[in-house]
């Protein structure tokens, strides 16, 4: 005994540790694979992907161990406004304020319209997301906010469309959407439209949330024109939808949980 300490509770402390160090190489090894693919995927996400890869570690000593290692994601935030609401149309009502049980795929679709500049260009993505599945199902990229291009997701998504059951299409109140050529759409597919009954974000809270996925987490080199922006696009919603894992979808992909049915 040396120090107070045995020659056994020595050894096994001296094992303790490499076995710790092991650990923790493949865990960052792990995130720098993954970060390469899903370049702001989250810690929590992260872990869930470990654990399917036989890497246990727990919540706390992942996220002190990223955070020494400067692996942690840090908070992103821009605004640039594409919503203009003051028109003539007519503004339909929100008719899933007060909730709406999602038991299917195509049951409600989310739309929005964000911003996505280039070095030669601004540039401007509309996209149409499955609220149950959270599966992007629709989306255009054009340099314009014109109703002819925003309408193009949508035509997208109702292409690729399987039930003929009771669709709801919720937007906000934006020009684009409330068109007469946008809810001609509507009509010709017989899908009811909502729509935001105010100024609120929260009212379209899941369109704004897959449209800072999509930006935040995959979008982050800013494409040099119109051309090589839409293969970012195409490349990370292909990403987004058949590989990120969702906490709202018990960690299953988009894909998965749309196929099922």
């Amino acid at each position: 005994m040396y120090l107070g300490i045995t020659r056994q509770a020595y050894y096994k402390r001296c094992k303790v540790n490499a076995n710790n160090a092991l650990l923790e190489q493949s865990v960052l090894s792990f995130v720098r694979l993954e970060r390469m693919t899903h370049p702001r995927i989250g810690t929590r996400k992260l872990q869930y992907m470990m654990k399917q890869s036989q890497i246990s570690i727990g919540r706390d000593r992942l996220f002190t161990l990223l955070r020494l290692n400067r692996l942690l994601v840090p908070n992103k935030r821009a605004f640039h406004k594409t919503t203009h609401s003051l028109h003539r149309f007519y503004k339909h009502p929100n008719i899933i304020k007060e909730g709406i049980e999602l038991t299917r795929p195509e049951q409600l679709w989310v739309a929005d319209i964000t911003y996505l500049p280039t070095n030669e260009c601004g540039a401007y993505l509309s996209l149409v997301t499955d609220a149950y599945s959270r599966k992007v199902v629709g989306y255009h990229l054009s340099d314009d906010l014109k109703t002819s291009s925003v309408k193009l997701a949508f035509k997208h998504a109702l292409t690729h469309r399987k039930s003929t059951s009771i669709l709801i299409h919720h937007s906000d109140r934006g020009i684009q959407y409330c068109s007469n050529e946008y809810q001609q759409i509507h009509e010709k597919h017989g899908v009811i439209c909502s729509m935001t009954d105010g100024y609120d974000c929260y009212q379209n809270a899941l369109a704004e949330r897959v449209n800072g996925i999509l930006k935040n987490e995959y979008l982050l080199i800013k494409p040099n024109n119109l051309a090589e922006a839409k293969k970012m696009v195409k490349q990370s919603v292909e990403i987004y939808n058949q590989k990120r894992p969702h906490t709202a979808l018990n960690y299953k992909t988009p894909d998965e949980v749309h196929r099922a049915f």
